[in-house]
């Protein structure tokens, strides 16, 4: 009868992002979970064959559901985060895994840099090394989530040629701050406290779960800036504002993330696709790409020397390229091939594949 109820309230959720709360009959908050569609992630408890994870074979102890719904993915991994420090839920804990739970912390440093580590690491942290540590974060591709996270903050990355212009006597910005991404720490154009000011402590806010009194913080600060005709520092914060207001961040999650959701079986974690390119009657090259849930995988990426086909037959040579990847067992098969050409170099790979 309680699963009835809870699978009716799991239904009437929101197609949304956020975190749900599952409670014991004693009001213990037992477990915390993200998801990208709350009603679809929390139905998933309740329907078919139960995974190992250690809530889903438990998952009679549930008594009471709630939810947080947030405006983007990303605010749904910092919620669970905080929640899972915070309470320790049992069945979070029992589920950890030293070697894949994710940290990002903020180094103590003049300019503090921003970084990923390891649950193992993690155990090992000083207070004097690190200024901040905000996590865990399950299933997170660490990677994308800093590259948003930039965009979004600011902090800088270019520590060493601040370092290497400071000895040469030189003035060379780096990538970032030419595409308005770092604001010249590599070029000494912020102090470390306006640095501190400016991108630290707002990221750390952000991550904290304080966007919204951040965005007021930001708007105040654009407005001031306007007024005292700092129209560079206004119009900064303005994008700011923009980009925290409408998070893109749709390749954040890792494919481990998804395993556990009703939509598994629809989401590829391994694409690998293949082109043909022809520099002369003897230059054929075939190239094979690989993508998983979090985007290019490039040191997976090969290239094929046309070594049979004469001529210039792209099918004979896509043939070839797959019929050579298929003898390498060591790597793994993906779920999708995708080809470049039409229904004959389809066709042909088929062939091939069967």
């Amino acid at each position: 009868m309680k699963q009835e109820v809870l699978r009716k309230k799991a239904r009437s959720l929101p197609d949304a992002p956020g975190i749900y709360l599952f409670y014991s009959i004693s009001g213990d908050l037992i477990y915390v979970g993200k998801a990208t569609s709350l009603r679809d992630r929390v139905s998933s408890y309740f329907v078919g064959a139960r995974s190992s994870r250690p809530i889903e074979q438990f998952s009679y102890l549930i008594n009471t559901i709630k939810v947080q719904q947030t405006d983007s993915v990303l605010e749904a991994v910092i919620a669970e985060a905080n929640a899972i420090k915070k309470y320790q839920p049992k069945y979070n804990v029992l589920g950890k895994d030293n070697k894949s739970w994710n940290y990002i912390a903020v180094t103590d440093e003049t300019y503090p840099q921003v970084r990923t580590i390891r649950q193992h690491e993690y155990n090992h942290v000083r207070d004097a090394k690190y200024l901040y540590v905000f996590g865990p974060y399950p299933g997170l591709n660490t990677r994308e989530t800093v590259k948003l996270l930039r965009r979004m903050f600011q902090f800088s990355t270019c520590q060493k040629q601040a370092m290497q212009n400071k000895k040469k006597g030189t003035h060379k910005p780096c990538l970032y701050y030419q595409i308005h991404e770092c604001l010249g720490v590599c070029i000494n154009e912020i102090s470390s406290a306006e640095y501190k000011k400016k991108v630290i402590l707002p990221l750390a806010r952000f991550l904290n779960g304080g966007k919204k009194s951040l965005i007021r913080t930001l708007e105040q600060r654009m407005k001031s800036a306007s007024k005292d005709k700092e129209y560079e520092e206004a119009a900064r914060l303005r994008d700011q504002v923009a980009q925290l207001t409408r998070i893109h961040d749709i390749a954040i999650l890792n494919k481990s993330f998804f395993e556990h959701s009703p939509a598994a079986e629809s989401l590829p974690s391994r694409i690998e696709g293949y082109d043909i390119s022809n520099l002369g009657a003897t230059g054929a090259v075939g190239s094979m790409v690989v993508f998983d849930a979090g985007g290019p995988v490039k040191s997976e990426y090969r290239k094929f020397k046309i070594r049979r086909v004469k001529g210039q037959s792209d099918v004979d040579a896509l043939a070839e390229v797959l019929a050579r990847r298929l003898k390498h067992n060591e790597w793994p098969l993906p779920d999708v091939f995708l080809i470049d050409g039409g229904k004959p170099q389809v066709n042909r790979a088929k062939k091939i594949l069967d």
